[in-house]
């Protein structure tokens, strides 16, 4: 079969969802969108409810494609989780990127971080909590791009999105039952979870494997896009390879 055909069929059954972090939204995967053209979606969560449940099913319901890439950093590898977890059928992979399946409450830190939001504002609560979670490496444009980006969301947005952060129900159980390939995500310098926390996740997966990103701390697809962007066109590739479609 002619591969222009195999890629047609691949991309009319497989999609890739890109789920954000906090305190950004869905254009941080500016240089992830063209990876599988047509078939690639990147919801900005906020408005979809307010627990991961929601924003789990809110975000199935953006794409078409019966089998589905799902990748998340953040928070959103928590909404990767939870759709993982309510639609496992549907995936094909899940790449997590700083993310943590099992979840801890930290009431204390929750309420400090919604306080300085409400009282402060968005600028104040991004000095405390996310500026310093990038790499002391990464480009100063870069950081600031993310920073305005961070800036446009309202604070009721970004309190929301904390306060599902917070909530979140734990997904380790899933992950060493989970039977596609799990890719787990790190930058060498990324503090929150951390390359102990990362190795751990993939190493509890069936199938799962660890890429530690040299030079980047939290926010991957901002810091290091051209080394994210070979590993998931390896995954693009291998689930072409693989797929059903390919083979008829």
């Amino acid at each position: 079969m002619p591969s222009q055909n195999i890629n047609r069929m691949y991309k009319e059954k497989t999609g890739m969802l890109l789920l954000h972090a906090l305190p950004l939204d869905g254009s941080m995967w500016a240089k992830q969108m063209n990876l599988l053209p047509g078939s690639t979606y990147a919801p900005t969560l906020y408005g979809f409810g307010g627990s991961i449940e929601e924003w789990a099913a809110e975000a199935l319901k953006q794409v078409d494609e019966d089998q589905l890439i799902v990748v998340g950093c953040s928070v959103g590898g928590s909404c990767a989780l939870e759709i993982a977890a309510a639609a496992p059928e549907r995936i094909a992979a899940l790449v997590l990127i700083g993310t943590k399946a099992r979840h801890r409450a930290d009431p204390v830190l929750f309420a400090s971080a919604l306080e300085l939001i409400n009282c402060k504002g968005l600028d104040a609560a991004w000095e405390k909590y996310w500026a310093p979670l990038f790499s002391g490496s990464s480009d100063k444009a870069a950081l600031e791009a993310a920073r305005e980006m961070a800036m446009e969301q309202s604070p009721e947005a970004i309190a929301c999105g904390v306060s599902v952060f917070h909530t979140r129900a734990s997904h380790d159980l899933l992950i060493s039952k989970c039977q596609v390939p799990v890719i787990v995500v790190t930058g060498e310098d990324d503090l929150a979870p951390g390359l102990a926390a990362s190795s751990a996740l993939a190493a509890s997966a069936p199938r799962g494997q660890l890429f530690v990103i040299p030079s980047c701390g939290h926010y991957v697809p901002i810091e290091q896009p051209e080394a994210l962007n070979a590993i998931l066109a390896d995954i693009i590739q291998k689930q072409l390879l693989h797929s059903p479609s390919s083979r008829t």
